[in-house]
Protein backbone atom coordinates (compact mmCIF):
# COMPACT_ATOMS: atom_id res chain seq x y z
CA UNK A 1 0.00 0.00 0.00
CA UNK A 2 1.35 3.72 -1.07
CA UNK A 3 2.17 5.41 2.83
CA UNK A 4 2.23 9.37 3.43
CA UNK A 5 5.45 10.46 4.64
CA UNK A 6 5.47 13.02 7.36
CA UNK A 7 7.63 15.43 6.38
CA UNK A 8 8.76 16.89 9.47
CA UNK A 9 11.61 18.87 7.56
CA UNK A 10 9.34 20.71 5.35
CA UNK A 11 6.83 21.55 8.32
CA UNK A 12 9.08 23.20 10.51
CA UNK A 13 10.36 25.13 7.73
CA UNK A 14 6.49 26.61 7.14
CA UNK A 15 6.30 27.34 10.71
CA UNK A 16 9.86 29.09 10.59
CA UNK A 17 8.92 31.20 7.95
CA UNK A 18 5.81 31.80 9.97
CA UNK A 19 7.61 32.52 13.26
CA UNK A 20 9.77 34.97 11.31
CA UNK A 21 7.25 37.44 10.79
CA UNK A 22 6.27 36.97 14.26
CA UNK A 23 9.77 37.67 15.65
CA UNK A 24 9.51 40.85 13.22
CA UNK A 25 6.55 41.81 14.66
CA UNK A 26 8.23 41.88 18.16
CA UNK A 27 11.35 43.74 17.20
CA UNK A 28 9.43 46.65 15.71
CA UNK A 29 8.01 46.93 19.23
CA UNK A 30 11.81 46.69 20.59
CA UNK A 31 11.64 43.17 21.64
CA UNK A 32 13.94 40.29 20.39
CA UNK A 33 13.27 37.12 21.53
CA UNK A 34 16.50 35.17 23.59
CA UNK A 35 17.38 31.56 23.98
CA UNK A 36 20.30 30.67 25.81
CA UNK A 37 22.24 27.57 25.61
CA UNK A 38 24.30 25.77 28.03
CA UNK A 39 26.24 23.54 27.13
CA UNK A 40 28.84 21.25 29.80
CA UNK A 41 31.81 19.05 28.24
CA UNK A 42 32.90 18.13 24.26
CA UNK A 43 29.75 15.37 23.47
CA UNK A 44 29.76 15.33 19.61
CA UNK A 45 26.43 14.64 19.55
CA UNK A 46 25.34 17.51 21.79
CA UNK A 47 27.61 20.03 19.65
CA UNK A 48 26.20 19.38 16.64
CA UNK A 49 23.03 19.95 18.50
CA UNK A 50 23.37 23.22 19.97
CA UNK A 51 25.01 24.18 16.63
CA UNK A 52 21.64 23.29 14.61
CA UNK A 53 19.97 25.52 17.41
CA UNK A 54 22.11 28.79 17.07
CA UNK A 55 21.55 27.73 13.29
CA UNK A 56 17.62 27.92 13.49
CA UNK A 57 17.68 30.87 16.29
CA UNK A 58 19.28 33.12 13.48
CA UNK A 59 16.86 32.18 10.84
CA UNK A 60 14.05 33.15 12.66
CA UNK A 61 15.91 36.24 14.45
CA UNK A 62 16.27 35.30 17.96
CA UNK A 63 19.09 36.05 19.63
CA UNK A 64 20.63 33.23 21.15
CA UNK A 65 23.38 33.10 23.85
CA UNK A 66 25.89 30.03 24.19
CA UNK A 67 27.51 29.23 27.57
CA UNK A 68 29.72 26.39 26.64
CA UNK A 69 31.37 25.11 29.88
CA UNK A 70 33.96 22.46 30.34
CA UNK A 71 33.90 19.27 31.50
CA UNK A 72 35.02 19.27 34.86
CA UNK A 73 32.97 22.45 35.50
CA UNK A 74 31.50 22.10 39.10
CA UNK A 75 27.82 21.64 40.08
CA UNK A 76 27.67 25.30 41.96
CA UNK A 77 29.34 27.33 38.75
CA UNK A 78 26.58 25.96 36.67
CA UNK A 79 24.12 26.48 39.23
CA UNK A 80 25.08 30.06 39.70
CA UNK A 81 25.40 30.65 35.91
CA UNK A 82 21.35 29.22 35.59
CA UNK A 83 20.45 31.90 38.39
CA UNK A 84 22.14 34.58 36.42
CA UNK A 85 20.65 33.44 32.99
CA UNK A 86 17.04 33.54 35.14
CA UNK A 87 17.55 37.25 36.48
CA UNK A 88 18.46 38.33 32.48
CA UNK A 89 15.71 40.67 31.03
CA UNK A 90 17.55 39.53 27.01
CA UNK A 91 16.90 35.85 27.82
CA UNK A 92 13.10 34.50 27.74
CA UNK A 93 14.52 30.91 27.16
CA UNK A 94 17.27 28.49 29.49
CA UNK A 95 18.25 25.32 27.69
CA UNK A 96 20.37 22.85 29.34
CA UNK A 97 22.12 20.52 26.86
CA UNK A 98 21.66 17.21 28.25
CA UNK A 99 23.21 14.45 28.78
CA UNK A 100 25.40 16.58 31.18
CA UNK A 101 28.80 15.21 32.92
CA UNK A 102 27.84 12.32 35.69
CA UNK A 103 29.10 14.57 38.39
CA UNK A 104 26.52 17.02 37.96
CA UNK A 105 22.92 16.29 39.48
CA UNK A 106 20.65 16.79 36.30
CA UNK A 107 17.62 16.87 38.32
CA UNK A 108 18.94 19.66 40.55
CA UNK A 109 19.69 21.71 36.97
CA UNK A 110 16.65 21.77 35.80
CA UNK A 111 15.11 22.41 38.88
CA UNK A 112 16.92 25.27 39.27
CA UNK A 113 15.71 27.34 35.78
CA UNK A 114 13.10 29.54 36.14
CA UNK A 115 9.70 27.32 34.93
CA UNK A 116 8.92 30.67 33.22
CA UNK A 117 12.13 30.35 31.09
CA UNK A 118 12.14 26.56 30.89
CA UNK A 119 11.80 26.05 26.81
CA UNK A 120 12.41 22.49 27.00
CA UNK A 121 9.49 21.93 29.66
CA UNK A 122 11.39 19.38 31.93
CA UNK A 123 11.45 21.17 35.13
CA UNK A 124 8.84 19.60 37.70
CA UNK A 125 6.25 22.76 37.84
CA UNK A 126 5.79 22.53 34.17
CA UNK A 127 5.77 18.31 34.07
CA UNK A 128 2.40 19.14 36.74
CA UNK A 129 0.93 21.46 34.22
CA UNK A 130 1.41 19.09 31.46
CA UNK A 131 -0.80 16.58 33.62
CA UNK A 132 -3.74 18.71 34.44
CA UNK A 133 -3.80 20.29 30.67
CA UNK A 134 -2.65 23.62 31.49
CA UNK A 135 0.90 23.81 30.10
CA UNK A 136 3.04 27.03 29.95
CA UNK A 137 5.03 25.26 27.32
CA UNK A 138 4.71 21.84 25.66
CA UNK A 139 7.44 19.03 25.87
CA UNK A 140 9.22 19.87 22.40
CA UNK A 141 9.34 16.55 20.93
CA UNK A 142 6.26 15.44 22.02
CA UNK A 143 4.16 18.58 20.81
CA UNK A 144 6.09 18.12 17.75
CA UNK A 145 4.93 15.06 17.12
CA UNK A 146 1.26 16.52 17.49
CA UNK A 147 1.96 19.18 14.98
CA UNK A 148 2.72 16.73 12.47
CA UNK A 149 -0.42 14.69 12.74
CA UNK A 150 -2.21 18.02 12.63
CA UNK A 151 -0.70 19.12 9.73
CA UNK A 152 -1.23 15.96 7.92
CA UNK A 153 -5.22 15.99 8.89
CA UNK A 154 -4.54 12.69 11.34
CA UNK A 155 -7.40 12.26 13.76
CA UNK A 156 -5.78 11.54 16.94
CA UNK A 157 -9.33 11.65 19.32
CA UNK A 158 -10.89 8.09 19.84
CA UNK A 159 -7.62 6.20 18.25
CA UNK A 160 -5.56 3.63 19.99
CA UNK A 161 -2.62 4.94 20.43
CA UNK A 162 0.57 2.83 21.67
CA UNK A 163 4.30 4.37 22.99
CA UNK A 164 6.79 2.41 23.14
CA UNK A 165 9.49 4.02 25.60
CA UNK A 166 8.27 5.76 28.98
CA UNK A 167 11.56 8.01 29.12
CA UNK A 168 10.61 11.48 30.92
CA UNK A 169 11.66 13.42 27.78
CA UNK A 170 9.00 11.74 25.38
CA UNK A 171 7.43 8.67 27.07
CA UNK A 172 5.39 9.85 29.73
CA UNK A 173 4.63 13.77 28.13
CA UNK A 174 3.81 12.41 24.83
CA UNK A 175 1.45 10.03 26.18
CA UNK A 176 -0.50 13.06 28.45
CA UNK A 177 -0.75 15.39 25.20
CA UNK A 178 -2.33 12.14 23.73
CA UNK A 179 -4.75 11.57 26.43
CA UNK A 180 -5.57 15.52 26.06
CA UNK A 181 -6.28 14.70 22.56
CA UNK A 182 -8.17 12.16 23.58
CA UNK A 183 -6.90 9.42 22.21
CA UNK A 184 -6.76 6.12 24.27
CA UNK A 185 -3.52 5.74 25.13
CA UNK A 186 -1.12 2.31 26.47
CA UNK A 187 2.54 3.09 27.61
CA UNK A 188 4.66 0.06 26.63
CA UNK A 189 8.16 -0.11 28.17
CA UNK A 190 11.06 -3.23 28.40
CA UNK A 191 8.29 -5.18 30.99
CA UNK A 192 5.52 -5.14 29.14
CA UNK A 193 4.55 -8.81 27.60
CA UNK A 194 4.14 -9.56 23.82
CA UNK A 195 5.25 -6.49 23.03
CA UNK A 196 4.53 -7.09 19.42
CA UNK A 197 0.54 -8.21 20.04
CA UNK A 198 0.08 -4.80 21.67
CA UNK A 199 1.76 -2.84 18.90
CA UNK A 200 -0.70 -4.53 16.66
CA UNK A 201 -3.48 -3.41 18.23
CA UNK A 202 -2.25 0.55 17.66
CA UNK A 203 -3.97 3.05 15.15
CA UNK A 204 -0.82 5.33 16.09
CA UNK A 205 2.26 3.63 16.71
CA UNK A 206 4.83 6.07 18.60
CA UNK A 207 8.32 4.01 18.80
CA UNK A 208 10.63 6.05 21.61
CA UNK A 209 13.39 3.21 22.58
CA UNK A 210 16.70 3.91 21.36
CA UNK A 211 17.18 0.77 19.80
CA UNK A 212 17.95 0.53 15.62
CA UNK A 213 14.83 -1.05 13.49
CA UNK A 214 13.42 -2.32 16.38
CA UNK A 215 10.30 -2.12 15.14
CA UNK A 216 9.44 -4.18 12.46
CA UNK A 217 6.37 -4.41 10.64
CA UNK A 218 5.32 -7.61 12.91
CA UNK A 219 4.49 -4.68 15.34
CA UNK A 220 2.14 -2.93 12.96
CA UNK A 221 -0.91 -3.41 12.22
CA UNK A 222 -1.88 -2.97 8.45
CA UNK A 223 -2.56 1.21 7.93
CA UNK A 224 -1.37 1.96 11.27
CA UNK A 225 -0.02 5.36 11.62
CA UNK A 226 4.02 5.05 12.33
CA UNK A 227 6.14 7.65 14.27
CA UNK A 228 9.45 7.00 14.92
CA UNK A 229 10.89 9.25 17.60
CA UNK A 230 14.25 7.63 17.22
CA UNK A 231 17.52 8.76 16.08
CA UNK A 232 20.23 5.82 15.98
CA UNK A 233 24.01 6.06 14.51
CA UNK A 234 24.74 2.99 12.06
CA UNK A 235 28.28 1.29 11.85
CA UNK A 236 28.28 2.68 8.40
CA UNK A 237 27.51 6.07 9.66
CA UNK A 238 24.26 6.95 8.34
CA UNK A 239 21.34 7.27 10.50
CA UNK A 240 18.31 5.48 11.40
CA UNK A 241 15.03 5.20 13.44
CA UNK A 242 13.28 2.48 16.13
CA UNK A 243 11.60 1.52 13.18
CA UNK A 244 12.83 -0.66 10.44
CA UNK A 245 11.40 1.68 7.64
CA UNK A 246 12.24 -0.11 4.48
CA UNK A 247 9.37 -3.19 5.95
CA UNK A 248 7.03 -0.91 8.15
CA UNK A 249 6.55 1.63 5.27
CA UNK A 250 4.92 -1.36 3.05
CA UNK A 251 1.94 -1.84 5.43
CA UNK A 252 1.85 1.75 7.41
CA UNK A 253 -0.71 4.42 6.27
CA UNK A 254 1.72 7.39 7.33
CA UNK A 255 5.23 6.87 8.58
CA UNK A 256 8.02 9.43 9.49
CA UNK A 257 11.15 9.20 7.96
CA UNK A 258 14.84 9.52 9.88
CA UNK A 259 15.99 11.93 9.03
CA UNK A 260 13.38 14.49 8.69
CA UNK A 261 10.60 13.58 10.44
CA UNK A 262 10.51 14.08 14.25
CA UNK A 263 13.67 15.65 14.43
CA UNK A 264 12.96 18.97 12.94
CA UNK A 265 9.48 19.45 14.85
CA UNK A 266 11.67 19.23 17.93
CA UNK A 267 13.98 21.99 17.23
CA UNK A 268 10.84 24.36 15.94
CA UNK A 269 8.83 23.64 18.68
CA UNK A 270 12.06 25.39 20.73
CA UNK A 271 11.49 27.82 18.67
CA UNK A 272 7.71 28.25 19.19
CA UNK A 273 8.10 27.82 23.32
CA UNK A 274 10.88 30.59 22.90
CA UNK A 275 8.86 33.31 21.35
CA UNK A 276 6.05 32.26 23.62
CA UNK A 277 8.24 32.94 26.69
CA UNK A 278 9.16 36.05 25.49
CA UNK A 279 5.29 37.41 24.92
CA UNK A 280 4.89 36.24 28.47
CA UNK A 281 7.86 38.41 29.61
CA UNK A 282 6.78 41.21 27.48
CA UNK A 283 3.35 41.29 29.14
CA UNK A 284 4.55 40.82 32.29
CA UNK A 285 6.56 44.01 31.82
CA UNK A 286 4.16 45.70 30.88
CA UNK A 287 1.30 45.16 33.17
Amino acid sequence: MAYTSLNGKDLAKRMKQSMAQEVKALSEQGITPGLAVVIVGNDPASRIYVNNKKKDCAEVGIRSFEYALPEETGEEELLELIDALNQDSAVDGILVQLPIPRHLNEGRVIRRISPEKDVDAFHPYNVGELMIGNMIFSPCTPAGVMELLKDAGIEVSGKNCVIVGRSNIVGKPMSMLMLHANATVTVCHSKTRDLASVCREADILIAAVGKPDFITKDYVKKGAVVIDVGINRKEDGGMTGDVDFAEVSKIASAITPVPGGVGPMTRAMLLKNTIKACKMHKNKRLS
